[in-house]
């Protein structure tokens, strides 16, 4: 057996589990500082039973120690112009069987942990940034200059933190393609010189901070016969866009659309929103649109101490201070539009929180909040299509204690006619879990020990909350229901899980996994304990949730489950990784998001890696032999997060977002803790990575 390679200490001050503090501070507000917002009495399961490219930074395997796109079936348009949304094609992007002659095996060899300023992926592969912070997206746009940044520069350029990547095909011959990309927040640290407070910053530094959350999107095409990707080249490129949350309106769709709850001074009719907010990971639907989740929402609002009495336990389930104006990381963007003051525009708050669509193909479309999918804090969304024909989507509310839910339309995917694909998030039925492990109590201590039956795994029920206007949850009605889901979900007992993050329906098995990222309170305190689900008191490093739905049904009510993978060091005792020979597998903290290859290989991001090492991309195999095998495939620079990732159809090209470089206690632009790409100061991008040979990406 070789020696593993010793975890080095993290460089700055760490914040929760792997984390920075600076992190913390910017991405969610210092959520875990704050108290648990789920204050329920709901049982836990113990009580159950500029071409845009860089050779810099990129660093191979050998020097230290995927994703895939179905362009070749995708149907296509004409580039010189853009399609309206009833005529654009269907592209083929989930792939639903196995590529012909793909092995399942992962062949590549797993890079070590490190703490390396640098991208390292293994020997054979090779890796290029696409697109960085501030690069042109609309025609015309200057290039990023960080002394005379505005917002109507950044308005045109790629916005700040790409979190979610997804990719959709143009044309027939693999060669041209959109990629969507989210932009989740903005440390303003590292993007304005002589930057000192939130709140010294000026209104017009604020109002670049807007422009640079949002979405891009971005044409692509693919460099000679490779799997490497640039941002397409030429004048007109009708497809490119940029989405933001200053002044982008979006459209409400669904039960709660005009409700009391959603109407403001500016809109009356609770109809549209400005903007969308801290938009984490998402999902590419089979009509070819993209979903987008809107998550820390509330960090951006003040004001909610003089909120409405009776609104106040509404707002703190939602981690909205009603017990200060401006708390702790507040962004003070009330003194750029006056509706994030929630003394004076209370119900702006309820206008985020929402799964979002996006048509890339549909340039001039207004995006759609869909307020059947329910108001939390989103990770993301990922639909499939069940063998009934409707279409399902598998959300996670990435809080500490929340809860799981899916989404079931209330009519079927028609093939071919995307007008009627467009609408199916619209209505439908809303569900969250409730769990049952199978051990007996006694059998789960907190250690992470396996109960005597050798997995953790049980039993679970998907309890109706909303169909249609019609509620199930007593004293609620449909639009409150949607409004404030977690209260729904409190009310019906749902599980408190360890900050489900992105969930995904494995297109081979039709399986459902995911990421439990961590949840430090778990058994600490007057916190909810240990339970089957959950099994590790103080859990640092998270672990994989799979689901099978009964009969294979995606629209069944009831499922099996059970944790394939709880992350950590293999040499721990309280890891597992599917009986696969620990000696064997490498060290993974914090899961984050979740993707497929065509061979069904799950690949894992992470997000704030616990065990001193840079964050990651891995893989690992969910059937057969070689479940459990997981492999590190690339490594991310210092303070970044890996995000995405993205497998091209052809299993040719992973796509991967760096998010938050160099954030680091202490770093500011002038004094950078990361200086990847450039070699002068950090800046968030996408990468791509592919085979020096050609071959599929893995194995």
């Amino acid at each position: 057996m070789t020696e593993r390679p010793r975890l080095l200490p993290l460089l700055g001050p760490a914040g929760h589990s792997g984390r920075d503090a600076m992190t913390c501070l910017y991405r969610c507000g210092n959520a875990c500082d704050h108290p648990v917002p789920n204050e329920s009495g709901n049982p836990y399961l113990g009580d159950v039973v500029s071409d845009g490219m860089t050779r810099r930074g990129v660093v191979r395997a050998g020097a230290v120690g995927a994703l895939v796109l179905g362009i070749a079936a995708a149907a296509g348009t004409p580039a010189a112009a853009a399609p309206a949304a009833s005529s654009a094609p269907v592209p083929g992007l989930l792939p639903q069987t196995p590529a012909k002659g793909r092995a399942g095996a992962l062949t590549f060899k797993p890079i070590p942990p490190n703490k390396l300023d640098n991208l390292v992926v293994p020997n054979g592969y090779d890796t290029a940034v696409v697109l960085r912070w501030g690069d042109p997206v609309l025609p015309g746009a200057p290039a990023l200059d960080v002394r005379r940044q505005t917002a109507e520069r950044q308005s045109a350029q790629f916005g700040y933190n790409n979190d979610f990547v997804g990719v959709v095909p143009l044309g027939r011959d693999g060669r041209r393609a959109l990629l969507v990309v989210n932009h989740e927040y903005t440390n303003e640290e590292l993007m304005f010189p002589g930057f000192t407070t939130l709140e010294a910053m000026t209104v017009d530094q604020i109002k670049v901070a807007m422009a640079a959350h949002g979405l891009s999107v971005v044409e692509l095409e693919r460099v000679g016969g490779t799997g490497q990707w640039r941002p397409a080249r030429g004048r007109h490129l009708p497809y490119n866009r940029r989405i933001t949350a200053l002044a982008t309106p979006f459209a409400f769709t669904g039960p709660a659309a005009g409700s009391a709850w959603l109407r403001t001074a500016a809109d009356p009719k609770g109809a549209s929103a400005i903007g969308t907010l801290n938009n984490c990971s998402g999902g590419v639907t089979p009509w070819g649109t993209v979903l987008s989740g809107e998550e820390n929402f509330n960090q951006y609002f003040v004001g909610g101490d003089q909120a409405p009495e009776d609104l106040k336990p509404k707002l703190a389930r939602y981690g909205i201070s009603t017990t200060a104006r401006h708390p702790g990381g507040s962004r003070r963007w009330e003194r750029a539009q006056e509706r994030f003051d929630l003394a004076k525009h209370p119900n702006e708050a309820h206008r985020f929180g929402w799964v979002v669509e996006v048509d890339p193909l549909d340039p001039q479309g207004r995006p759609r909040k869909h307020t059947a999918l329910g108001r939390l804090k989103h990770e993301g969304a990922n639909v499939i299509v069940g063998r009934t024909g409707h279409v399902v989507a598998y959300m996670g509310d990435d809080e500490r204690f929340d809860y799981l839910y899916k989404f079931v339309s209330a009519k079927k995917f028609i093939p071919g006619n995307r007008r009627h694909n467009l609408t199916l998030l619209e209505s439908g039925t809303l569900y969250v879990a409730k769990l049952s492990g199978d051990s007996p109590a006694a059998e789960i201590d907190g250690s992470g020990k396996l109960p005597a039956d050798g997995v953790f795994d049980g039993t679970g029920t998907w309890i109706k909350l909303v169909s249609g206007n019609r509620s199930y949850v007593p004293g609620m009605s449909a639009a409150d229901v949607l409004t404030f889901t977690r209260l729904a979900g409190d009310a019906v007992g749902a599980t408190k899980m360890d900050r489900p993050e992105d969930v995904q329906p494995s297109p081979v098995t039709g399986k459902i996994y995911a990421a439990l990222t961590n949840n430090s309170n778990r058994g600490v305190g007057a916190n909810p304990g240990v339970d089957e689900a959950n099994p590790r008191i103080g859990n640092k490093h998270g672990q994989i949730f799979e689901i099978t739905e009964d009969r294979g049904d995606h629209t069944a009510e009831t499922f099996t489950w059970s944790l394939p993978i709880v992350c950590g060091d293999p040499a721990d005792p309280s890891t597992y990784f599917a009986g696969y020979d620990k000696s064997a597998v490498s060290p993974i903290s914090c899961p984050d998001n979740v993707a497929f290859d065509s061979a069904g290989n799950l690949w894992i991001s992470t997000d704030g890696n616990a065990l001193g090492s840079n964050d990651g991309l891995f893989a690992t195999a969910i059937e057969g032999p070689e479940r459990g095998h997981l492999k590190q495939f690339l490594t991310v620079p210092l303070g970044a997060e890996t995000c995405g990732p993205f497998i091209t159809g052809d299993d040719r090209s992973v796509f991967t977002a760096v998010q938050h470089p160099g954030e680091i206690t202490g770093a500011s632009l002038e004094k950078p803790a990361s200086t990847w790409p450039d070699g002068d100061f950090a800046k968030p991008a996408v990468v791509v990575t592919w085979r020096l040979d050609g071959g599929p990406v893995g194995s």
